[in-house]
């Protein structure tokens, strides 16, 4: 089964998706480094060595990765300064950092799921209660969706907007 898709998208070979926006989360998160970064993010590492050490990767690997989430908004760098050390710089979530959390819990959940021998190694609970937390998908209205109950259509805002923009152009 599959999603359903309406209007000019049912003939997939009549068009292309272009401006996916999956692709376009891919070229900002879509390294192994980039999302366990992210991870360590969440987890409150906050300075390079601490990616680097935590994720296993070169501390060039870990420059380039700090780098490129920085300059696309998911993290953002403080400085700080120890006694008697030069001004060095952590690295925070920012809000559009903080909204990738369904996705990475996702993942985890399905690694948890598919991936781990029998039981996993950590928990995702929620603070206040220890309550198990799940990543679901749910309609604005409170209805879970499952993948053949999913439509997905052009955006008219969408199109209108790059009506507009192609107008201009000319």
């Amino acid at each position: 089964m599959s999603a359903v898709l309406e209007g000019p998208l049912r003939d997939l070979n009549a068009w292309k998706p272009d401006e996916c926006s999956i692709a376009k989360a891919l070229d900002v998160v879509g390294t192994r480094s980039a999302l366990l970064i992210l991870r360590e993010a969440i987890y409150g590492t906050t300075r390079f060595d601490g990616f680097a050490a935590r994720v296993g990767i070169t501390d060039a690997a870990a420059a380039a990765a700090l780098r490129k989430l920085t300059v696309a908004g998911l993290l953002r760098k403080q400085p700080y300064q120890e006694e008697g050390k030069r001004t060095r710089h952590e690295y925070a979530l920012t809000d559009m950092g903080r909204d990738l959390l369904p996705v990475v819990l996702a993942l985890w959940q399905w690694g948890d799921k598919y991936l781990q021998d029998g039981v996993p190694p950590l928990e995702r609970v929620e603070d206040s209660t220890g309550a198990p937390i799940q990543v679901e998908i749910r309609s604005a209205a409170g209805n879970e969706v499952s993948l053949e109950s999913l439509r997905i259509r052009r955006n008219e805002n969408w199109q209108r907007k790059s009506s507009a923009e192609s107008a201009s152009e000319t």
